[in-house]
């Protein structure tokens, strides 16, 4: 089984201590790298490439939320799972805005950690129960769910949007619809592009607000 590569990212050296002894016992994950701040960050991750980055938020220099954006611009396919004490809305939407695939506080339980990292990995979002109230909120402070067909959506496209916001991969989507793994991408490319969505947290809200989960 090949181990989840993790690269640490938080200032405090004494958090990537405990993290690294936490992982050590999980013999599906390997820390490859760590690092204290944003800057070193991306550049870590674009030569390690890993498959999960454990970000801070709040770090000197370069923070977590910019250090975020920038690297799901060079290495997409790398998920990052913001791990940090600030438990308030700004941050958390600001991390799902620049990329974020999961948010989680410090002071949840291990397990929980562990079982957020394994969700991002497979290219699902986890949102820790306490902080998925933000998103809940946010949807309902919106218009009412829409049933109209004014947003241009394929019969298609709404079909995928829905598994992506249930938490599907775009392989197990394309098992499900019978297709290509390239054409749930495209649709989601499409989907993106029509909604001016630019992240899946963003899609998830948009899928909660039109009352398709």
């Amino acid at each position: 089984m090949t181990p989840i590569r993790l690269v640490l990212v938080d200032d405090h050296q004494i958090v990537r201590a405990g993290l690294r002894m936490l992982f050590a016992a999980e013999p599906d994950m390997a820390i490859v790298g760590e690092v204290d701040n944003g800057a070193d960050a991306i550049r870590m991750v674009q030569e390690l490439q890993p498959d999960v980055v454990i970000m801070d938020v709040a770090m000197p220099g370069m923070n977590g939320i910019e250090a975020t954006r920038r690297i799901k611009e060079v290495t997409p396919h790398t998920a990052v799972l913001a791990l940090t004490m600030h438990e308030d809305e700004e941050y958390f939407f600001e991390m799902l805005n620049a990329g974020a695939s999961g948010y989680i506080p410090k002071r949840a339980a291990p397990d929980d950690l562990v079982a957020a990292i394994r969700a991002v990995a497979q290219g699902n979002v986890f949102l820790h129960a306490t902080l998925a109230r933000f998103l809940m909120r946010d949807v309902l402070q919106r218009e009412e769910p829409s049933t109209g067909d004014d947003d241009g959506l394929t019969a298609r496209e709404l079909e995928v949007l829905t598994l992506i916001a249930e938490g599907l991969t775009s392989r197990e989507i394309a098992q499900q619809l019978v297709i290509s793994p390239k054409t749930v991408d495209r649709h989601r490319e499409n989907i993106m592009a029509k909604l001016n969505l630019h992240s899946r947290a963003e899609l998830v809200r948009y899928a909660v607000s039109r009352g398709l989960l």
